[in-house]
């Protein structure tokens, strides 16, 4: 059967399914396994003879978004937080892990324009960092401890005005997906610019590894978790801007509640790399190296798994369950 002709064989039925995915009219788990049946085979069928159609895209989108329903709700799922972080989130990832390479992408940009702007403008780290700072800072690293600002303030005090000023700047990122995506990658690059131009400003300084020692042992969560936030605000923006075969509320209304997942999924970094900048990171001068070494792989390693490893593994288990990959 030639492709227009499958389309339009099953083209109503396949409207009648996302409408009872998206529709008011919400089905029980039974239903929607019983309409997973007749989804997983039309998707077997086309990946068998139109492998690299967008109809393909489409019926495994839709078979990705039905397992989550069903097994979101399943009765042997005792605890919803540990499916959400376990299952859920790891798949809504792999979904879009396009856009997580995205922010990446753009990170490593925005990172390199403020160093080679560092580079080539004395005055622009006060630019950016303001005078009152850089000064303190020039300070503290006359005074031999680089990264001494951290020591300022009690360690629940630090640590409790940090992690809520993180927890605002990551969803404020994500918000600002709204804009089409263009909102959040305003927010990435003004972050991105002055971490690329304040590390330049130590390693002109001499002391480049003494300030990574000490902002990187709460950094490596917190500025990782910063990247996979932008992420979920490019979601949302391309929910906006590209609908697909869905009304561009409906695909709105998917792509704000995905990237608002994630987001909730990053807050339990923000929170550890919170304490750690209000408990640890203000003793990193006095730390043995290996010590300062071994917080930071240990950190930049965890979070990386669960973001871009992870996924892959929870996607390789569901093919092997014989569920259509995502």
């Amino acid at each position: 059967m030639r492709e227009v002709a499958f389309i339009k064989q099953n083209k109503e039925k396949w409207l009648e399914f996302e409408q009872a995915i998206f529709g008011k009219a919400k089905k029980n788990p039974d239903e929607l396994a019983s309409l997973y049946i007749h989804l997983v085979n039309d998707l077997s069928y086309a990946q068998t003879y139109y492998p690299k159609s967008k109809t393909v895209v489409y019926l495994n989108h839709l078979a990705s978004i039905t397992y989550q329903k069903i097994y979101k709700t399943k009765r042997e799922e005792t605890n919803r937080l540990v499916h959400f972080f376990k299952t859920e989130v790891p798949l809504i990832v792999y979904q879009n892990r396009r856009y997580v390479l995205y922010a990446f992408l753009m990170f490593f940009i925005f990172l390199g324009i403020g160093v080679i702007s560092a580079m080539n403008d004395d005055s622009f780290v006060r630019l950016i960092m303001g005078d009152d700072y850089v000064n303190m800072t020039l300070e503290n690293i006359e005074k031999g401890n680089a990264v001494a600002v951290y020591k300022s303030g009690s360690n629940w005090g630090s640590a409790f005005g940090i992690t809520l000023n993180n927890l605002k700047v990551g969803l404020f990122s994500f918000i600002m997906g709204v804009f089409g995506g263009f909102g959040t990658a305003y927010v990435l690059f003004q972050n991105s610019l002055m971490l690329g131009a304040f590390q330049y400003f130590f390693y002109e300084r001499g002391v480049f590894w003494e300030s990574v020692r000490g902002i990187w042992i709460h950094g490596s969560m917190e500025i990782f978790g910063m990247v996979i936030e932008a992420a979920a605000g490019l979601i949302f923006g391309a929910g906006i801007l590209f609908p697909r075969t869905y009304s561009r509320l409906t695909s709105m209304k998917m792509g704000f509640k995905n990237g608002l997942k994630i987001v909730l999924s990053t807050m339990p970094f923000t929170f550890a790399a919170g304490m750690l900048e209000g408990f640890v990171t203000r003793y990193a001068p006095d730390m043995p190296r290996i010590l300062n070494v071994f917080i930071i792989l240990f950190t930049l390693s965890l979070i990386s798994f669960y973001y871009l490893v992870y996924p892959f593994i929870v996607n390789r288990k569901i093919k092997n369950q014989h569920v259509p990959a995502i």
